[in-house]
């Protein structure tokens, strides 16, 4: 299979002889195979591996495994280990054959053991690794919270009848590194990623510790663990973020990575004292290298084109604003996607570094070394940049130094804190930026807010009331179908009624009327009033609405979401 990669390459690929000749033989020396040489290089992508070998094999390939349905049997004689491990997941089953999603055919020794363990015969089928990722996830999402198995090793140790007292004479050590402490905060971390979880809230109360998961903007209670072992459990958290374990009084940050399967994690991890104990909330971030495109984000087809008339722009600043955990950053790497080639060059400096992207070169803060937003940028500029990614505008001197970069050439993305869209340009006036250089520089402004998309399991229609419709001065004539959707809650949404999240937008180009409002200073209710009745702005709420109509999300989750519009 190597020769005919070999011949793939040099006659598809137009690599040269030697090239090829040196991976051959660098493969051979190292023991390594040659496909995984080429994806981990960044030679072939991994579809495009994929893809040889679909037609080598004659195997199907799916570039995607969303619509496929968690697969019962699967998750019942599988061990998830083993499918984690191997990278594989059940599919769906024709004429007693299960098709399993792989993506590594030629490990012939998985797939025989899964034909024993299923006591069935199976059908490969090629996917991307992180797309096997995400259906496992889905797969062994409904398993038990905290296994039985944990439970029983914490008390055969004396660990749930012996409360910690952690003292000048107790080994904190010891006890943060005992086999089922780590077993059991590992149990809470697989948990987490199997809930799509964003946040882990470890909260301790007077007689119990509360383990709760945000999962698509919402937290819910998931685990309650006996009280005696907060000590132990927030002590090993603290082992993994390397922060002081014996330091109980004051607040601490923390980072770590993790591997879960085959996904890897970034953890960030803060610790405060409370009256009852230490409570901990632990940030998830999973790198992957998927590539978002913006319609996948929620972006309608008409704020799309909109949008990426200006990302065609060679310079100016880009702004996306909204709260913490809005998905700003997710739309400035499909932004950027959308124009990353190889002959432009693409400097990011980033808060941590969320997902890899190939072509571009990442920086991430450390201000404890002195490399924060303002100081990278200025050495950006030296680094012969066309579009420059910062993270977020914090201060003055970012901001300075960024409209600097796009008044001398540059396409500039950031991120801002402010409500909507036309509040950004003034918040950067009362950052200390003049008007004249903000109007001159920025060009777009993206206000961005999450809502929850509706479970498809178990959607269903419903006819709303009047008081539901009045808040959003609708009535039953202006529903094109008559009726809205809402989910009524299965095991797939964990009775929820919602899976996933989209996004809402709100789009302002900087037309030369709103770059006089700004150099006027007029206030950003003036300038939205103007962009609303005038330039055709569609807030936050009228691009929730629609969304509603359409059946993607639900009334009141915009309402909860957005604010009701005033002019």
């Amino acid at each position: 299979m190597s020769q005919l990669l070999a011949k793939y390459l040099i006659e598809e690929r137009g690599i040269r002889q030697d090239k090829v000749d040196h991976l051959l033989q660098r493969a051979k020396e190292s023991g390594e195979r040659m496909d995984s040489a080429l994806v981990e290089h960044g030679i072939l992508a991994e579809n495009e591996m994929l893809e040889f070998y679909a037609s080598q094999l004659g195997l199907p390939y799916e570039s995607e495994l969303a619509k496929y349905k968690p697969n019962p049997r699967f998750a019942e004689k599988v061990p998830v280990g083993f499918a984690r491990n191997y990278n594989l997941v059940g599919l769906d089953e024709i004429a007693g054959i299960l098709r399993v999603a792989t993506c590594r055919p030629l490990d012939l020794y998985p797939m025989d053991e899964l034909a024993g363990l299923l006591r069935q015969p199976i059908e490969p089928v090629l996917a991307p690794r992180v797309e096997i990722s995400e259906l496992i996830n889905k797969t062994y999402a409904q398993k038990s919270e905290v296994s039985d198995e944990v439970e029983r090793e914490l008390e055969a140790e004396g660990m749930l009848e012996t409360e910690f007292e952690f003292d000048a004479k107790t080994d904190i050590l010891n006890i943060a590194t005992a086999a089922p402490i780590i077993k059991l905060v590992n149990t809470i971390f697989s948990q987490a990623l199997r809930m799509r979880a964003s946040d882990i809230h470890i909260q301790p109360s007077e007689h119990k510790l509360q383990i709760r998961y945000r999962v698509d903007g919402v937290l819910y209670d998931v685990m309650t663990p006996s009280k005696k072992l907060q000590d132990a459990i927030i002590a090993r958290i603290k082992v993994m973020g390397r922060m002081d374990i014996a330091e109980r009084r004051l607040p601490q940050d923390g980072r770590a990575s993790i591997k879960m399967g085959d996904a890897e994690i970034d953890l960030r991890i803060s610790t405060v004292p409370t009256n009852f104990g230490e409570r901990a909330v632990i940030r998830i971030l999973e790198k992957n290298t998927k590539e978002f495109r913006l319609s996948d984000i929620g972006f309608m087809k008409d704020n799309e084109d909109i949008f990426n008339t200006y990302l065609e722009y060679s310079n100016g600043i880009i702004l996306l604003t909204g709260p913490t955990g809005s998905g700003k950053t997710t739309t400035l790497y499909a932004a950027i996607g959308n124009i990353n080639r190889p002959d432009i060059n693409i400097l990011t400096i980033e808060d941590p570094i969320e997902y890899q992207m190939p072509g571009a070169s990442q920086v991430e803060v450390n201000e404890k070394k002195g490399l924060t937003f303002a100081r990278a940028l200025r050495s950006f500029v030296r680094q012969d940049p066309d579009v420059i990614l910062v993270g977020e505008i914090r201060d003055l001197e970012t901001a300075q130094i960024a409209i600097q970069s796009a008044l001398t050439g540059h396409l500039v993305f950031s991120t801002l804190h402010t409500n909507d869209a036309p509040s950004t340009v003034t918040r950067l006036v009362d950052l200390g930026v003049e008007p004249f250089l903000v109007s001159s520089s920025v060009i777009c402004v993206v206000a961005q807010r999450l809502v929850r998309r509706i479970c498809k399991e178990c959607k269903g229609e419903y006819v709303p009331d009047e008081r539901e419709l009045k808040g959003f001065d609708l009535s039953l004539d202006d529903l094109e179908h008559g009726h809205l959707w809402q989910g009524r809650g299965c095991e797939a949404c964990f009775k929820t009624g919602f899976t996933g999240r989209t996004a809402i937008h709100e789009i302002l180009p900087i037309s030369e009327r709103i770059k006089q409002q700004i150099v006027e200073k007029q206030p950003a209710g003036e300038i939205k009033r103007w962009a609303v009745t005038q330039g055709g702005l569609r807030t936050l709420r009228m691009d929730g609405m629609r969304k509603a109509m359409m059946g993607q999300t639900t009334l009141p989750e915009i309402a909860t979401t957005t604010q009701r519009d005033t002019f």
